[in-house]
């Protein structure tokens, strides 16, 4: 009996794989099923219970993520301040807040989302000409922000403000554009599966659809989209260079009816530069000490990307183990 169900589960995967394989040969991807009618979806895009409910999503209307104005972060130094301690207060409880009157205008935002169309960097000769002047300019603005926002969180761990950008934090940005079609069966599948960012920090930029949830207390929390706002999520190597102060925290995207849901997720992250592909980062030794020793070692930008992609999640018991890529670099 034993032998049999082996086969027979060897026979599933073998299929799974043949699809997948003629799925990717097709290069028609998700919109191409769409743009076909499919009323259900491939059985290699269905994820177990144990994935799909993992844990509870919340119900509790009172419980979400952070908003934090940041209009008068330059107004003077009791502005500042103020907004330094809330943005303390969700790198630490949350590792996620909402940012509104952050600087970046609105049409920017919109004409944005309005223009994807790919899936990769900005290098201007690989955009189509409908997208490119847009992307550059919205991904120059997220460099401002970036910037700003690294002296924040410098300044919200107590040290100089310029640290985490003296250090590369805000050297590069990776910008995927997702594009989510409608989901005939959404309560089947998942837009993206739990996880953890691998790079420094991520700021997203999302429509009026939604779907990001973020995991609290292990209850998933709707990150609801507000009009203008962007959703700053802590990185891994901030979680480390934080020695664990700041959470890098896990969050998923639900499928949905409606869509095409659309997002620009910008990725703090320097690997790409050759001159930082051997770079070390460890926790900050302003932070630690006898009685806050390091938790973790140095590691490379490539390595944590690299340990991310190799991670699988176990699907074996009644609820998946989330792999964290930075488990692997602990003392």
């Amino acid at each position: 009996m034993e032998i049999q169900a082996e086969q027979e589960m060897k026979s599933n995967n073998d299929c799974l794989k043949n699809e997948v394989r003629a799925f990717d040969e097709s290069k028609a991807g998700v919109k191409g099923l769409v743009d076909a009618g499919v009323s259900k979806i491939p059985p290699f895009f269905i994820h177990k219970p144990c994935v799909l409910h993992d844990f509870p999503v919340s119900t509790d209307s009172n419980i979400r993520v952070p908003l934090i104005d940041f209009d008068g972060i330059d107004k003077d130094a009791t502005s500042r301040c103020k907004i330094i301690n809330q943005v303390r207060n969700a790198c630490e409880e949350w590792g996620s807040f909402q940012l509104v009157n952050h600087g970046i205008p609105t049409t920017i935002l919109d004409e944005m989302m309005d223009g994807i169309r790919v899936h990769r960097p900005p290098n201007p000769q690989e955009l189509p000409p409908i997208c490119r002047d847009i992307m550059i300019k919205y991904t120059d603005e997220i460099l401002k922000l970036g910037k700003k926002l690294y002296q924040v969180l410098s300044e919200a761990l107590g040290l100089n403000p310029n640290h985490l950008n003296d250090i590369g934090c805000s050297d590069d940005i990776f910008a995927p554009c997702h594009y989510y079609p409608a989901c005939p069966e959404p309560e089947l599948t998942l837009g993206a599966t739990a996880h953890c960012d691998s790079g420094f920090i991520t700021i997203l930029l999302q429509d009026e659809i939604g779907g990001l949830q973020v995991l609290q207390e292990n209850k998933w929390i709707d990150a609801t989209p507000v009009p203008g706002a962007l959703v700053v999520n802590i990185g891994d190597l901030v979680q480390l260079l934080s020695n664990d102060k700041f959470t890098s925290p896990y969050h998923r995207v639900l499928a949905k009816y409606e869509g095409p849901r659309i997002s620009v997720a910008c990725i703090f992250r320097s690997h790409h530069y050759p001159e930082n592909s051997s770079k070390l980062y460890g926790p900050i030794k302003e932070l630690v000490s006898k009685e806050n020793p390091p938790i973790y070692r140095e590691i490379t930008v490539q390595e944590i990307i690299k340990c991310k992609h190799s991670k699988k999640v176990d699907e074996t018991d009644h609820k998946p183990q989330i792999p964290k890529a930075l488990d692997q670099f602990k003392l």
